[in-house]
């Protein structure tokens, strides 16, 4: 019997496919290059970033059967997000410490694979994103809005340790992006401490 999802990428991609030797790895990468429309280029990144693998890591041995068959699915705003995210493709030398304004830069010169590595949904909309609210100006580090969810997803980046005031700072963005920029219809918005 032939499964429904033949030929539907090029050979180049299922020259790659081939190589993957456990049968539900390779049948997830299959099901998610077509969903997905990656390149063959994509294709290789997600494979070598352990995409499978990453998603496997936090579920049981029945979701990852489901995950093999079905692909990824999106069911809670959870399964938008790769845990861990893999950020080698942004070839900075390895430091013990970054700035943020270092990470963030070398995060938009590599949106596209960034986007990916963050998985479904994703659309950028702002760096430095400046909003003021009581008289003074605050600037969030990365605006997304995902698709599939309809919310806004804000990003702030930290390289020290994470404190309270980061978790305060971040629910005020939150908060504010609920009250004064999404619309009606859009769901809640989600902030990210990276």
């Amino acid at each position: 019997m032939i499964d429904e999802l033949t030929f539907k990428l090029s050979w180049t991609h299922y020259q790659v496919l081939t190589r993957i030797k456990n049968a539900d790895e390779r049948h997830f990468y299959e099901i998610e290059a077509i969903n997905q429309q990656w390149s063959v280029r994509q294709l290789r990144c997600q494979y070598n970033s352990s995409l499978y693998k990453r998603l496997a890591l936090s579920r049981n041995k029945t979701d990852v059967m489901r995950l093999a068959n079905e692909g990824q699915l999106v069911e809670k705003p959870g399964d938008l997000l790769k845990n861990p995210l893999v950020l080698e493709f942004l070839g900075m030398d390895e430091k013990s410490e970054y700035s943020e304004t270092t990470l963030e830069s070398a995060i938009i010169s590599h949106l596209q694979k960034f986007l990916l590595e963050l998985g479904k949904g994703f659309l950028f909309e702002a760096r430095q994103k400046r909003f003021s609210f009581d008289e003074q100006s605050f600037f969030v580090d990365l605006v997304f809005y995902n698709r599939l969810l309809q919310c806004y997803v804000i990003i702030d980046l930290k390289t020290d340790k994470m404190g309270h005031q980061d978790l305060g700072q971040m629910l005020m963005y939150v908060n504010y992006f609920d009250r004064y920029v999404k619309a009606e219809h859009e769901k809640s918005t989600v902030g990210i401490l990276l």
